[in-house]
């Protein structure tokens, strides 16, 4: 990235499908490197995340599991491997489409600006700090405290809108 070129977005949403598994081996360093423990449930949870290769909700997630493990598993052991991967920056949470997406760089917490199709429910991780950057100076001077950022922009995306 050029000091002038603050921007990229992935413009294949579904990129870390082809290395769902790289992606969840990726996750297992960072959770060594920070002292945490990727259980088997997370790791599953994890991995079936990434494998979607778009925004999923946590109740695709439960029946994926339940058919994957053969027979129940309860949802609030899911929603709190959930939680784990959330808080630790690992999987992002589309709150407008109320569904859970992979994150690009798990080894490095950050703030991210999904664009979301309306039509197909891609989401792009749009990687600009620049916004990031923006979003906390002025919450700053406004005296605000940010602790997080999801800034979700709804649209069409380039193949709904040339379809």
């Amino acid at each position: 990235m050029s000091k002038h070129d603050h921007s990229h977005a992935c413009t294949d949403p579904g990129h870390h499908v082809h290395d769902a598994r790289g992606f969840v081996s990726a996750v297992e360093q960072a959770c060594e490197t920070r002292g945490l423990r990727l259980t088997p449930l997370r790791a599953q949870v994890l991995g079936l995340v990434a494998a979607a290769g778009k925004p999923i909700k946590a109740y695709d997630l439960l029946d994926l599991m339940k058919s994957a493990s053969a027979g129940s598993v309860a949802p609030p052991t899911v929603y709190r491997a959930l939680d784990f991967l959330l808080e630790q920056g690992f999987i992002h949470r589309l709150a407008s489409i109320n569904a859970f997406v992979s994150c690009h760089h798990p080894q490095v917490a950050h703030s991210v600006p999904f664009l979301i199709c309306d039509n197909c429910q891609n989401a792009i991780e749009l990687e600009d700090e620049r916004i990031t950057n923006l979003l906390d100076t002025q919450a700053r001077k406004l005296g605000f405290m940010p602790r997080a950022q999801t800034l979700e922009v709804h649209g069409l995306c380039a193949n709904c809108k040339t379809a």
